[in-house]
Order: structure tokens, then C-alpha cells, then sequence
């Protein structure tokens, strides 16, 4: 639609002018998307984690078949395009399982899985940087694994990797745009339909970029302050490690 037309191009913000009728109807149309756009990649992001945790346990075991499983994993599932994924979760999962899956479902199970290797190297990260010593500590006082894992580990693991978790989540914001193609309706479908109908590429998706800016920027201002907060907290726990 823009091919061709060199420095000859007409722009036509009118239809994103707020202070046009038809601009506000299709800034509202545009912003209709975002509440899916935070559905999925919440949702995402929290399966993700849950199975990046569980994945990474085998990776930090003394069992070298589960360090191998684990492995095995990361490699394959963060080889694979998430395009590509949400393509197969969506068109082909359905005729392997003989299952129905709906948008979202296919769109969140899609993301999660291409997310969760990258959620295993954090999680196995974060508790490997635990001292020895606590794990020695949980042991001696009777605990079981999970125990130790769910009590003691995982409280000081969790702090640690708060940073790279809200990293993933900005990229999970921005990946979860792929499941406009299987026709989820997010921001940047809504802005495709837009374009349809308006016939404006060029206005409508620099406005989505715009969205995505703003909603990327607000994510991450509220990372850092959890970031900091959690930084202050340890200085003050550990007043001892701050004056050395």
C-alpha cells in the first residue's frame, strides 16, 4: 500500500486526530486491544514461569540423565520461532490431539513453551547464586528437597532474579503481537483491521508503535521500582554486606 509512492505520499493523521470524531472511534478501536495483549501475556508469562521453574530442577541435579533431559529441552523449544509455534499450536495441535483450541489457548500455550527455556536458565541462575551453605543449612535442620527448595532457596533465588523475570515479561508484551496472525485480537490486530479499512499503513501502525512505547515504558518503570525496593529491603536486612 506504500510501494511506489516515494516523497509523494499524502499523510493522513485525521484518522488517529482525537479531536476528530472519526479519529477518536478509531483511537478507541485501536485501544481495544490492549486489554488482550495484557490478558495473554499475563497469563503466558505465569505458565512460563511455572514450567521454567520445574524445568529447571532437573538442570541443577546430581542425576546426569536429568541434567540431560534438561538440556535437551532448552535446546530444542528455544530453537523454535515463536511464529512458528504459535502456527503449529494453533493449526496442528488440534489434528494431533484432536482437541479444539481456541485463540487465546493456543496463543498463550504457544508463548509459554517458546518462553520456558529462557525461564529454566533464570530459575537455574538464580539458585545456583544461593550460597552453598543454605543448602547445607536446610539439610541439616531435617528438611526435605521441597522443602528446602519452597522455604528456604527459592525466598532468597526469587529476589535475585527479579531484573531478568521482568525483562522476559516486556519480551512476552512484545512477542505476544504474533498472535494477531491466527486472528487473536490484541493491539496489533486491531491496528491490521484498521489499515484494511482505512487504507493509512504508515499512520495507524506508527501509532501502534507509540502503544506498545508507552506500554513497554510503564512496565518497565514499575520493574525497576519493585527492583529497588527489593534492593533497599536486602541493604537493610544486611547492613553488614552494604558497609563491605
Amino acid at each position: 500500500m506504500l510501494s511506489g509512492c516515494g516523497g509523494d505520499y499524502t499523510w493522513g493523521w485525521h484518522v488517529v486526530d482525537p479531536t476528530k470524531l472519526s479519529g477518536q472511534n478509531n483511537i478507541q478501536f485501536l485501544l481495544g486491544g490492549l486489554l488482550g495483549t495484557i490478558e495473554m501475556s499475563i497469563v503466558a508469562i505465569l505458565l512460563s514461569m511455572t514450567a521454567g521453574l520445574l524445568i529447571s530442577l532437573p538442570g541443577i541435579s546430581s542425576n546426569k540423565y536429568l541434567r540431560v533431559i534438561n538440556l535437551f529441552y532448552v535446546a530444542v523449544f528455544r530453537s523454535i520461532p515463536v511464529l512458528v509455534m504459535i502456527l503449529w499450536t494453533y493449526y496442528g495441535l488440534p489434528v494431533v490431539l484432536g482437541i479444539d483450541l481456541g485463540l487465546f489457548a493456543a496463543g498463550v500455550l504457544a508463548l509459554a513453551i517458546c518462553d520456558s527455556p529462557f525461564q529454566a536458565e533464570i530459575f537455574r541462575a538464580g539458585i545456583q547464586s544461593i550460597d552453598t551453605g543454605q543448602h547445607e543449612a536446610a539439610e541439616s535442620m531435617g528438611l526435605t528437597y521441597f522443602q528446602k527448595m519452597r522455604l528456604i532457596i527459592l525466598p532468597q533465588a526469587i529476589r535475585k532474579i527479579i531484573p531478568p523475570l521482568g525483562n522476559q515479561f516486556v519480551y512476552m508484551l512484545k512477542m505476544s503481537s504474533l498472535a494477531s496472525v491466527i486472528g487473536y485480537s490484541d493491539l496489533t490486530r486491531r491496528a491490521t483491521e484498521l489499515v484494511v479499512n482505512e487504507y493509512r499503513p504508515l499512520e495507524i501502525y506508527t501509532f501502534l508503535i507509540l502503544e506498545y512505547l508507552a506500554l513497554i515504558l510503564v512496565v518497565t518503570y514499575f520493574v525497576r521500582k519493585l527492583e529497588n525496593h527489593l534492593k533497599k529491603n536486602e541493604r537493610l536486612q544486611n547492613p553488614k554486606a552494604e558497609r563491605a
